[in-house]
């Protein structure tokens, strides 16, 4: 697929996808007359490209932990320091924490839905 396709089918602008490529986050291979052609796997890479970079990862970390997303897992860490580990403990403690502040968001959303539409159900909310 060319990248209009892949930016459309991931909500990712193709200025986005030229710079994951740079960062050698995505591979396109090129078709003879230059143009960049993403096979499939790539839609599902973005995305995961997307969640880690919305998580704060820095591109430098995801281009590590990508492997370790694939099927079959392949870690790389020829470069793995004491310090690039540290980030990514505390990354994941920052990432564990968003998750339970957006878990108890969403509950909360999910309450409120449900009150709204039991007083709907039962005629009692007053309409504007």
């Amino acid at each position: 697929m060319r990248i209009g396709e892949l930016s459309e089918r991931t909500g990712t602008p193709r200025r986005l996808l030229r710079y994951y490529e740079e960062q050698g986050l995505i591979v396109a291979d090129r078709t003879a007359n230059g143009y960049r052609a993403y096979d499939e796997s790539n839609v599902d890479r973005v995305v995961q490209i997307r969640g880690l970079l919305d998580a704060g990862l820095p591109t430098r970390i995801i281009k590590q932990i990508l492997p370790c997303l694939d099927k079959p897992r392949v870690i790389h860490f020829p470069d793995a320091t004491p310090e690039m580990l540290a980030t990514l403990e505390n990354e994941r403690d920052r990432m564990t924490e968003r998750i339970r502040f957006l878990t108890r968001n969403r509950d909360a959303v999910a309450e409120y839905l449900d009150a709204v539409r039991e007083k709907l159900a039962t005629g009692s909310v007053a309409a504007d």
